[in-house]
C-alpha cells in the first residue's frame, strides 16, 4: 500500500486551526462590544405615545331648530322681518322673527276689543233701563211684557260679549304664532330661511344654548382603550379660528363604534375609518373664547 504525501496533511490541519482561532476571536469581540441589559432597562415597557384626535366645538346644552307655526290651512305663513344674524347672542323671550299673519290678526284684535267695550256699554245701559221698568212694573205703572222683553234682550246681550271675549282670547293666542322668540338664552348658529320665504322642514334657524361649550373628539377604535373620563387634553384649532389652546376633560365616552364625521385635511387620511366619541368639557375660563365657534374643527391630544 502507498503511503500518502505527510507535507499537505499538514498544511491543511493548520489551515483549520486558523480559521477556528479567528471565528472564536471575532465572536468574543462582538459580545464585549454589546452593551450589557440592566435589570433597569429590561423591567421598563416602551412609553405609548399621545393619543390624539380630531373633532368640534358644539353647545353642551340644547340645540333647537325653531319652525314657523302651521296656519289654518296647513302651511307655514311667510316671515315678514329677520331680526338676528348668524353668531348673534340672543336672550330668552328676544324677537326673532315676525310672519305675515301678524297685520290681520292684529287687526281683527282691535275689532273685537270696539266690539266688546259698545257690548259692555249696552249691557250696564240696558240693565239700567232694566232697573227701572222692574220698579215700574211692580207699581203697575208699565206693562210685565215690556220688562221681559228687555230681560231678554240683554241675555243675548250678554251672550254677545261673551262669545266676542272668546274670540278675542283665540285672536291673543294666534297672535302669539305670528311671532317668533328665543325660547333660552344662546346663539345663533344658523340661518335656514330668510325674508319673504315660507320655512320647509328645517325650521327658520337654529338655536344653540352656548353658555357652555364642549369638544366632541373622535377617537379611533384603536385608541380608545388609552382614552378614560376624568382624563385631561389640549385642544387646538386645526385651521386656525382661535389661538392657543384649550383645556378640557373627558366627561362620556360613547358606547358606540361609528364611521367617523370631521375628515382631515390630510388627502392620505382614512375617511372610512371607525371611531368612537369621546365628550369632552372645556375649562371655565376658556368657554368665553369659543362660545361663537360652534362647529369649528379642532385637534385633541390627550394627556398621559
Amino acid at each position: 500500500m502507498s503511503r500518502l504525501p505527510l507535507r499537505p496533511l499538514l498544511i491543511g490541519a493548520a489551515a483549520l486551526v486558523l480559521v477556528a482561532g479567528t471565528v472564536t476571536l471575532i465572536s468574543r469581540n462582538q459580545q464585549s462590544a454589546r452593551p450589557a441589559a440592566t435589570p433597569d432597562s429590561a423591567a421598563q415597557p416602551r412609553k405609548l405615545e399621545a393619543v390624539s384626535a380630531l373633532g368640534r366645538l358644539e353647545p353642551a346644552g340644547d340645540i333647537r331648530k325653531l319652525a314657523a307655526p302651521i296656519t289654518g290651512i296647513g302651511g307655514s305663513p311667510r316671515i315678514t322681518e329677520l331680526l338676528v344674524d348668524e353668531g348673534q347672542r340672543v336672550q330668552a323671550g328676544q324677537l326673532l322673527a315676525t310672519f305675515d299673519t301678524g297685520p290681520a290678526l292684529q287687526a281683527q284684535r282691535r275689532l273685537l276689543q270696539s266690539r266688546i267695550a259698545n257690548l259692555n256699554d249696552q249691557v250696564t245701559l240696558l240693565g239700567r233701563e232694566i232697573a227701572r221698568y222692574r220698579q215700574l212694573a211692580k207699581a203697575g205703572a208699565t206693562p210685565a211684557a215690556d220688562l221681559e222683553s228687555r230681560e231678554l234682550t240683554l241675555v243675548e246681550l250678554k251672550g254677545n260679549l261673551r262669545e266676542a271675549q272668546d274670540e278675542l282670547v283665540k285672536t291673543e293666542a294666534d297672535l302669539v304664532n305670528t311671532e317668533l322668540r328665543a325660547p333660552f338664552s344662546g346663539t345663533v348658529l344658523k340661518l335656514q330661511s330668510r325674508v319673504g320665504e315660507r320655512p320647509g322642514d328645517d325650521g327658520i334657524l337654529e338655536l344653540g344654548a352656548s353658555d357652555q361649550m364642549e369638544v366632541i373628539a373622535e377617537v379611533y377604535e384603536s385608541d380608545i382603550n388609552r382614552v378614560q373620563l376624568g382624563q385631561r387634553a389640549s385642544i387646538t384649532s386645526e385651521n386656525g379660528g382661535f389661538s392657543g389652546s384649550l383645556n378640557g376633560r373627558v366627561i362620556r365616552i360613547s358606547p358606540q363604534v361609528r364611521q367617523r364625521d370631521v375628515l382631515s385635511t390630510d388627502p392620505t387620511g382614512d375617511a372610512d375609518a371607525r371611531i368612537v366619541e369621546v365628550r369632552l368639557a372645556l375649562d371655565p375660563v376658556d368657554i368665553a373664547r369659543v362660545r361663537t365657534r360652534a362647529g369649528l374643527k379642532t385637534v385633541i391630544r390627550f394627556e398621559t
